[in-house]
């Protein structure tokens, strides 16, 4: 005769196996323990991530909001001239533009994104603006420039670099205006997940893209759910890396579902990672990032491809890590 403790574990098994097999046996992978000692925290993709967390460090260690901090940290990034791949500063599409694209989300599930935008310096400030001014969560193109505009943003009169216009003429001059691969070396953006001191969850993320893509492409960075999501019962995750195959797994909001169904920050990274290798038969060819962060304040990190860095700030420090990946060969 069953029993409602039966039917309780059969369901909760169902729901895992629903969601990519059983939780991994033994010790966690989590890089933080539990507790209150991880209260603030703030979690970012790359080296650039340093210079973000301190920023988003200096409103979370003041008592400040998540949802502030992952505007302020990321947008130390877009104002940056010399990023490549963020902002203003980054490398054009083939046609000679240069297109952003954004997202915030807070720990009430409100969200805004903005995508192929041009001439605005904070993107991501116009995505929050979205959120809270708009009925809507995505604008794009002269829509999205038309509404920053008319909500004080100023046009930005920056051109391309004079380093990056180089760079690009050699391009066409080169690849006779095809566009380059979607490679390991043609990728990145900054993602950032932040855990304030009332243990409230958000994220953002911003990127101009791949270098020398179609005009009018939008990867993952923008995209609720891919580049970046948060749950504020759960936790929040964020990708970097090729926005396709971040695309095709709806890579952040899947691995906020692991962890409410019980894996690890770590565990979660892994399998959306191992789901993607599984899926896309040419995964050693292109690099993908994740990074989560749930409740209790543990992280997890992991990637395709070695290389794959992250910043992370708690307890007073802010370090660059070596993420652990899965292609060894």
């Amino acid at each position: 005769m069953s029993t409602r403790r039966d039917f309780i574990k059969k369901s909760a098994f169902a729901s895992a196996f629903l969601f990519g097999g059983l939780p991994r046996l033994g010790k966690s992978k989590s890089l933080m323990g539990t507790g209150d000692t991880n209260k603030p925290i703030v979690l970012s993709t790359w080296s650039h991530g340093i210079p973000a967390n301190d920023a988003a460090w200096k409103i979370l260690s003041g008592g400040g909001r998540a949802l502030d901090a992952v505007e302020q940290g990321v947008m130390v990034v877009e104002a940056d001239p010399k990023n490549t791949s963020v902002g203003l500063g980054g490398f054009p599409d083939r046609d000679g533009h240069v297109t952003l694209d954004a997202s915030i989300m807070d720990e009430k599930g409100n969200c805004g994104s903005v995508a192929f935008l041009e001439h605005i310096l904070h993107p991501v400030s116009v995505a929050r603006a979205v959120m809270e001014k708009t009925p809507h969560v995505m604008l794009v193109g002269e829509g999205a420039f038309q509404f920053a505009l008319e909500n004080g943003f100023q046009k930005s009169n920056q051109e391309m670099t004079p380093e990056v216009k180089a760079v690009w003429e050699k391009w066409k001059t080169d690849n006779k205006y095809t566009s380059k691969p979607i490679d390991k070396n043609n990728h990145d953006t900054i993602g950032m997940v932040a855990m304030d001191s009332n243990g409230n969850l958000s994220g953002s993320c911003t990127t101009s893209g791949l270098g020398w893509k179609i005009h009018g492409r939008v990867g993952d960075s923008p995209i609720i759910g891919d580049g970046m999501f948060v749950d504020n019962e759960v936790g929040a995750a964020c990708a970097t890396g090729k926005g396709e195959a971040v695309m095709k797994i709806c890579g952040s909001m899947l691995i906020v579902e692991l962890m409410r169904n019980g894996r690890t920050p770590q565990q979660a990274c892994e399998e959306a990672i191992h789901r993607i290798a599984k899926k896309q038969s040419d995964y050693k060819t292109f690099q993908v990032g994740f990074l989560a962060l749930n409740k209790n304040g543990e992280t997890g990190a992991y990637s395709l491809l070695k290389g794959f860095q992250y910043a992370l700030a708690v307890n007073e420090q802010n370090k660059l890590y070596d993420s652990d990946y899965l292609v060894k060969d």
